[in-house]
């Protein structure tokens, strides 16, 4: 029997010391070792945010270097999306999809569609990166069998890919600590090698496609950036390579934008750079900024068999599909990108983050640098010999970049920093001498 008594019994405003303690009581966090953390006694407690910059419960400013796990392309609190909000939220909070339409989810396709790819002319809306990729593989295995062609149900991705964490988007993953786990649940998929290695992944690719291409069903890719791989990046002409072979071979092309796309590598999608046109092409995160909120784009050939007069339903959607007051936001997320000219101040700023890893990589214990757009990242050495996701001098660095204001969390061994597009250039000379700092003494400590 569900209790009532002593709910909602006080909503003050509560300390430091009370918030830690209702969640170490009550919280189970993401990618969290929850042990551990709670026996740290490093609890950050996050009371505002503006712009670029989070404030604890204590007063103290973080730069967000991370745009809170990719997201906040525009900062917080942007004045234009709050505006946003409250005006959609007078008219229409939420409503059913399926069958239904409103006007902010049929203006912002019209809007995608503008800024998409030649050919990528609809749209299925969804909640998050993970469902976006769950769609696109449903999508591509009914693509085939609505075509004649139901022996394609294989799929191809790469070592280092991170496609999001529901069961279909894990069996893609090439992180193995996040998917290893799972193996019980989901399915089989060929693995290429590592899209920065780029000659061996081509030849894999090639060879895979020659042997299997009638049995496969679409190539999953992260273009041009890695993110959960450690910022690992590939050149323009793989991508083309890629599309090449795809194309040659009849497989789909599914390219996976939720983190690299909406300006973050310097063009609005991360496949403009590369001239290409995916079969689908996922996006979120950014998308809507602080709300759940994506979208696959879809090219009309491959939309065709789903809308004849006789097709049936493709049976796949969620609650909050297309949903308007996220709609609405995601518009005004496009029009400032527009009015303030995001994208191009990205590749204006490039440089920025190119001298920054040029400064990283002469630091000792530093093993290689890269940066694309508004991402920098280097890889540390690790004194105690753990690498990837086991690494702790990433951690290391977490800890002293805290005190010197930035929220720089680490992918193991790999610090990086990607932080709001629109952060001025003041605030990223702060963020890089900042980081520096981190790097060099968290690098020296662990030597002595």
């Amino acid at each position: 029997m569900c209790k009532f008594t002593g709910f909602m019994k006080d909503n003050a405003p509560m300390n430091r010391a009370q918030v830690i303690a209702l969640d170490h009581a009550h919280v189970w966090h993401p990618y969290t070792a929850m042990g551990a953390w709670r026996e740290s006694g490093s609890t950050l407690v996050i009371r505002e945010a503006d712009g670029s910059w989070l404030t604890d419960a204590d007063g103290k400013r973080y730069l967000d270097a991370n745009s809170s796990w990719w997201t906040m392309s525009l900062g917080h609190r942007h004045p234009r999306l709050l505006r946003a909000a409250a005006d959609q939220l007078r008219q229409l909070d939420h409503v059913a999809f399926a069958g239904i339409t409103h006007e902010p989810a049929a203006r912002l396709a019209e809007e995608l569609c503008e800024l998409a790819p030649a050919g990528l002319t609809r749209v299925f809306f969804v909640d998050n990166g993970s469902t976006a990729i769950e769609f696109a593989l449903k999508t591509c295995l009914e693509y085939f069998q609505r075509i004649g062609d139901a022996q394609r149900t294989g799929f191809l991705t790469f070592d280092g890919a991170f496609h999001g964490d529901t069961a279909g988007a894990t069996s893609l993953g090439g992180v193995e600590s996040f998917v290893a786990a799972f193996a019980s649940i989901t399915f089989p998929c060929t693995r290429l090698p590592c899209p920065w290695r780029e000659d061996e992944a081509l030849a894999a690719l090639a060879r895979e496609l020659h042997a299997n291409g009638p049995r496969i069903a679409a190539v999953f890719l992260e273009p041009m950036l890695q993110g959960a791989a450690g910022m690992k990046m590939q050149s323009a002409s793989f991508l083309r390579a890629v599309r090449e072979l795809t194309e040659a071979h009849g497989v789909l092309l599914v390219l996976d934008e939720v983190f690299a796309g909406y300006g973050r590598t310097g063009t609005f999608w991360a496949c403009d750079k590369a001239g290409v046109v995916p079969d689908l092409l996922c996006t979120a995160k950014a998308f809507a900024q602080f709300i759940p909120m994506g979208a696959v784009l879809v090219h009309e050939r491959i939309f065709a068999p789903f809308a004849a007069p006789e097709a049936s339903a493709l049976p796949y959607g969620h609650t909050f599909n297309g949903n308007p007051f996220a709609a609405a936001i995601a518009r005004e997320v496009l029009a400032i990108y527009r009015d303030e000219n995001i994208v191009a101040r990205v590749a204006k700023d490039a440089d920025l983050f190119a001298s920054c890893a040029a400064r990283l990589a002469a630091i000792p214990g530093v093993l290689r640098t890269r940066s694309l757009g508004f991402v920098v990242a280097a890889d540390l050495a690790d004194p105690s010999g753990s690498e990837g996701y086991g690494g702790t001098i990433g951690w290391r660095v977490f800890a002293e970049a805290l005190k010197r204001g930035i929220f720089l969390r680490p992918l193991g061994n790999t610090v990086y920093a990607c932080p709001p597009l629109n952060t001025g250039a003041s605030d990223v000379t702060f963020l890089f001498e900042a980081m520096e700092e981190s790097v060099q003494s968290a690098l020296t400590s662990s030597r002595g």
